[in-house]
């Protein structure tokens, strides 16, 4: 125990001990710094916050399809249950009823995407010069 801490107290003495832990401090403020401007520059954090959001809208089309859509289009279904409403060609059996399900739940999120890209990130026109 001794001599562990009269080889700490050479290595807090020692000039160029002093003198490392500086330049390694630098560099690692300096790649911290560089990692912010990176953050910034590419705008990870919106990004991060968009994806946060686009999963809770996910969940939330997806509840929308299955617990309102769905069961209102299931009087029109053969025996009620869309989720597992199939119809059969032979020895194969196709579920059609989750595929439909699908199907509303890509077209809600496509015109969304839609939605977005036409009015809320809209360019302004280049005029003529």
């Amino acid at each position: 125990m001794l001599n562990l801490c009269i080889i700490k107290q050479n290595l807090e003495q020692n000039p160029k001990t002093t003198q490392t832990k500086k330049q390694a401090n630098k560099t690692m403020n300096k790649l911290l710094q560089e990692f912010k401007d990176f953050l910034k520059e590419y705008k990870v954090v919106a990004l991060a916050i968009a994806f946060i959001m686009g999963l809770a809208a996910n969940t939330l089309v997806k509840s929308l399809v299955d617990n309102i859509v769905m069961p209102l289009l299931t009087p029109f279904i053969p025996g009620g249950a869309w989720q597992t409403a199939t119809f059969s060609i032979g020895p194969i059996v196709i579920g059609w009823g989750a595929f439909l399900s699908a199907l509303i739940y890509f077209i809600i999120i496509a015109w969304v995407i839609f939605l977005v890209a036409k009015f809320i990130l809209k360019e302004e026109k280049v005029g003529k010069k």
